[in-house]
């Protein structure tokens, strides 16, 4: 059972509102089909509500009013489906590619009500990019899918010129933006800066790396411009 602990009880509803009780019914899901499906791993069960689902509601402060959101490497729906318990304003877009997975987010998302905000594509980002009605995103998200290069050149393509990348980290994020800071550049980003969300809610703030996506570049600056005189038909 996800229960949620009385300390956490007020974080809950100052991040979900009024949809506390959606969210309560996620953490249900994680704890039992999760774990059962090996999306969340057993020892994570009793940790639900502080590891994932409040660690991930505090990136809503990042995402402006009725954005739309790719979630890269969703897996569980973490952070995407958390994002749209949390603002139902927000049109969000789970990207997973694998069949046990997308077919517990499907799962999810039906039971949870969300299904006029979340859809699934099962695929990576990269065929994303090509086939998704979805993209440009405004905002896409990940956590913990890869080092900061290979995510930059994964889901930069996933959003248009202004748009933005906001990637989960832990520790390692410092020396993550340091280290990729080139890779980032030549992807097309802008300077990497990190972030702490939700100081003063949770106990341990949320560290995300935001890079805003200043040019197109290569294949991307192709597809904008066919897909631009594809619409003007």
């Amino acid at each position: 059972m996800a229960v949620l602990p009385p300390e956490l009880a007020e974080a809950a509803r100052r991040l979900f509102g009024v949809r506390v009780d959606v969210a309560a019914g996620y953490a249900e899901l994680l704890a039992t089909d999760g774990v059962v499906r090996g999306l969340i791993g057993p020892r994570e069960a009793p940790r639900i509500w502080d590891r994932h689902l409040l660690n991930c509601a505090v990136v809503a402060e990042l995402i402006p009013s009725r954005a739309s959101v790719v979630d890269v490497g969703s897996g569980a729906g973490l952070p995407g489906l958390v994002l749209a318990i949390a603002r139902p304003d927000l049109m969000v877009t789970l990207i997973e590619p694998l069949a046990r997975r997308t077919a517990f987010l499907v799962e999810a998302v039906e039971k949870l009500g969300l299904t006029a905000s979340v859809r699934v594509f099962r695929g990576r980002a990269e065929e994303a990019v090509a086939v998704s009605d979805a993209v440009p995103a405004d905002v896409v998200t990940a956590r913990a899918v890869a080092p900061l290069d290979r995510l930059a050149g994964w889901c930069l393509p996933l959003t248009g010129t202004g748009g933005r990348l906001l990637a989960l980290k832990g520790a390692s994020a410092s020396g993550e933006i340091a280290e990729h800071a080139e890779a980032v550049h030549r992807l097309g980003g802008g300077r990497a800066v990190l972030r702490r969300c939700g100081e003063g809610v949770v106990d341990q703030p949320t560290i995300v790396v935001e890079i805003v996506r200043e040019r197109l570049v290569g294949q991307a600056t192709r597809l904008a411009s066919s897909r631009s005189r594809s619409r003007r038909r």
